[in-house]
């Protein structure tokens, strides 16, 4: 695949960026997409597009320029997310509707632009960016794990739909990376009358720990890479720490209440 046209929603700082200079220096063509090219500017690493990945419209737009200026698209990374923190019961549910219209309908609005150029080609690759989180119901950050999960599941199918047409369908679950997503994360403010108070405070203390402390997104960018790559792509792959992989694998190894157990104490529940 390499010299093919890749085009990165979220392209324009993190995992996205990342993943798009690594991809260039591979020899791939490489565009990435911002919701707003004049905040970004000075942005000179590789070619942006405006694009919102909740609004179809747009998505059409930037899609029909990418192909004036390539005529194909061979690969589609679904980058593009937004973080949200905060108890279920306390979030609103516009913060709600944002988050799986970016990170969930958003996704799936891109695939469906692309699949017909891809089906008219013959062939094609999307990876979509879910979460480890998107494997486990976290406390405080239920709404981006079921988001997530909800991508996860919605790959599963569609890859099934279209294998026929020659396009390769899979998904990505990065642990904790080092990105600017805190900066953009949208959270329930800590209030002192919430019941919630102590719990959230700690759990939003260890997750931007997390962050602090987290790998290089140049890692996600290899391991994308290696998908592409490869022949025959496997509908799931995790990158990240040992632990934060193992922890998926121990879900389906254990009794529920005992994960849930293990949950417990690690954010001291």
């Amino acid at each position: 695949m390499d010299k093919m046209v890749v085009l990165i929603t979220g392209g324009s700082s993190g995992i996205g960026r990342a993943v798009g200079n690594y991809l260039k220096a591979k020899g791939y063509t490489v565009y990435g997409t911002t919701r707003d090219l004049k905040k970004n500017a000075a942005f000179s690493d590789f070619e942006l597009l405006e694009l919102d990945v909740r609004n179809t419209d747009s998505i059409q737009k930037a899609l029909g320029l990418l192909l004036t200026k390539e005529e194909q698209l061979h690969v589609l990374i679904n980058n593009a997310g937004v973080g949200i923190t905060g108890s279920i019961e306390e979030t609103p549910n516009e913060a709600i509707q944002n988050a799986f219209e970016t990170n969930f309908t958003g996704p799936l609005n891109m695939m469906k632009a692309a699949l017909p150029i891809m089906r008219k080609q013959g062939k094609g690759r999307i990876i979509n960016i879910t979460s480890i989180a998107g494997k486990m119901g976290l406390p405080y950050r239920g709404i981006y794990s079921a988001s997530k999960g909800a991508l996860d599941l919605a790959t599963e199918a569609i890859r099934l739909e279209t294998m026929n047409f020659g396009i390769h369908i899979s998904t990505l679950a990065p642990g904790d990376f080092a990105t600017n997503i805190a900066a953009g994360r949208f959270h329930v403010p800590v209030t002192s009358t919430s019941p919630y108070k102590t719990p959230y405070e700690q759990t939003l203390q260890m997750i931007n720990e997390d962050v602090d402390t987290a790998g290089d997104p140049v890692k996600v960018a290899k391991k994308i890479h290696n998908i592409l790559k490869s022949h025959s792509p496997k509908v799931h792959y995790k990158v990240g720490s040992f632990m934060q992989k193992f922890s998926t694998v121990l879900k389906n190894i254990l009794p529920g209440k005992v994960y849930e157990n293990l949950l417990r104490n690690h954010y001291k529940l």
